[in-house]
């Protein structure tokens, strides 16, 4: 289990939950997540650093996972520039990824200054239907402004879109897993996780012809998502439900309980899987009990570029960087 960086015995976020707490905690300038439904996001919001899910094939995958193009790499850095640095690296064509983007990468460390005046914003406090806490709610609101103070014009919205994802979540979540550990399961259930058994039996009941209906389902719900940036050149959410919460539990304990779904607060960073927007998630500020909170900045499908650009904007109007959790500011420092 990962602890968080700035509260022992709190959760570090998902899969890539040790390379965010080694970002937060200063193991390194460079670190790699995987997100296949928020595990790069996630783990940046809960330990207070930088991360990124780029465009889907941005940075080659391989081997490609069997999930419906649902899972990206994406960097975990103190800073916007790091991340940037390291996307450039790491994006490009790759024959072993038949998904991946054909375009070279941008210059994006040497393209990151940009000005956010007339940029057309988008502002969903929940997407038309998910529960935030007030705590997370007041951060992101109040980071809002930043870009209205830098000029951009930003708009409330509630995307149609939005509640139609949380059947497809549910759909595809369990689907996804079964198609590969069923094997595993009835040998092993009683080695593996209760949650993750439990979320796998929901998937046995699914047929094939469910499957299809819900991926057609799907399609029309991932075109809602690229129609709507028409109107948009980003858009902003919380980037989690829920500050850090014991490690232990799979929800808060004042949230609904379930045997299974931990999706209900992870409700913004699934639908850009599916969709394969760029989306990252940026420090925005500290609760009350002293835990990180992210703001999720979502872009158009290929612009990485203008993610990174207004990610940078932000960090320079609202700086985090030098805020360390008391496990980083314990470590001795190297003598030159």
């Amino acid at each position: 289990m990962t602890h968080n960086p700035w509260k022992h015995g709190y959760n570090a976020g998902a899969s890539s939950a040790g390379a965010a707490a080694g970002a937060a905690a200063g193991y390194g300038p460079l670190h790699l997540g995987s997100d296949g439904g928020g595990s790069v996001r996630m783990p940046a919001h809960f330990c207070g650093v930088f991360g990124l899910k780029p465009t889907y094939g941005r940075i080659p995958y391989w081997p490609v996972p069997n999930n419906d193009y649902a899972t990206h790499m994406g960097p975990l850095t103190r800073t916007v520039a790091d991340g940037a640095m390291m996307l450039k690296a790491m994006a490009g064509p790759h024959p072993w990824d038949h998904t991946s983007c054909e375009t070279p990468p941008a210059d994006y460390p040497n393209l990151l200054k940009a000005d956010l005046r007339g940029k057309r914003i988008a502002y969903s406090p929940d997407l038309g239907h998910a529960r935030v806490d007030a705590d997370v709610a007041a951060l992101v609101a109040k980071a809002v402004t930043a870009f209205e103070e830098m000029g951009a014009t930003v708009e409330l919205v509630r995307p149609e879109w939005g509640p139609k994802g949380v059947d497809l979540a549910r759909f595809f979540w369990p689907a996804g897993y079964l198609a590969r550990a069923n094997l595993y399961l009835d040998k092993w259930r009683y080695q593996m996780e209760p949650a993750l058994v439990a979320m796998m039996e929901a998937g046995r009941s699914f047929t094939a012809e469910q499957y299809h209906v819900m991926r057609a389902a799907k399609l029309e719900y991932v075109e809602a998502i690229h129609r709507s940036f028409q109107d948009w050149d980003f858009l902003l959410t919380p980037a989690v439900s829920t500050a850090a919460f014991p490690a232990h539990l799979l929800q808060p304990e004042d949230w609904p309980q379930h045997p299974w779904d931990w999706l209900m607060w992870a409700e913004f960073s699934y639908p850009f899987n599916f969709s394969g927007n760029p989306a990252a998630s940026v420090p925005c500020g500290f609760t009350d009990k002293g835990l990180p909170v992210g703001l999720q900045i979502v872009g158009r499908r290929f612009d990485d570029l203008g993610v990174l650009q207004a990610s940078a904007a932000f960090e320079a109007a609202r700086p985090w960087a030098d805020k360390r959790p008391p496990v980083a500011q314990r470590v001795p420092e190297v003598a030159a």
